[in-house]
């Protein structure tokens, strides 16, 4: 299973980009997809994530900003990030746990750098 991302650039305070991430490859169950970011010289953090059962998580900073949206499918996952901020400036990664027939694990997308210029 790999996850691929895109969709991440260069905009100015105030802008939008949306991120999407999409789980390819054999059969699979998608239990739940999130995106992570990580700026310079900081933690990783959680952005927001969305599970199967419909339940809805967002980081305190991107509450009303961010919108994590799933396909019908469950095989892509999109970030729209509207009204972005320079301090919303880093690598963002996508994260699933995907069951497989072996049993269920969470991966990692390559990673997309968003960056927000003031």
């Amino acid at each position: 299973v790999q996850l691929v991302e895109s969709g991440g650039g260069l905009v100015q305070a105030g802008g939008s980009l949306r991120l999407s991430c999409a789980a390819l490859g054999g059969v699979f169950k998608i239990n739940l997809m999130g995106w992570y970011r990580q700026a310079p010289g900081k933690q990783r953090e959680l952005v927001a994530s969305i599970a199967t059962t419909g339940s809805i998580n967002y980081a305190e900073a991107v509450k009303g900003r961010f919108t994590i949206i799933r396909d019908n499918a469950w095989n892509t996952v999109y970030l729209q990030m509207d009204s972005l901020k320079p301090e919303d400036t880093a690598v963002y990664s996508c994260n699933a746990n995907i069951t497989l027939a072996q049993g269920s694990n969470y991966y990692w997308g390559q990673g997309t750098q968003v960056t927000v210029s003031s």
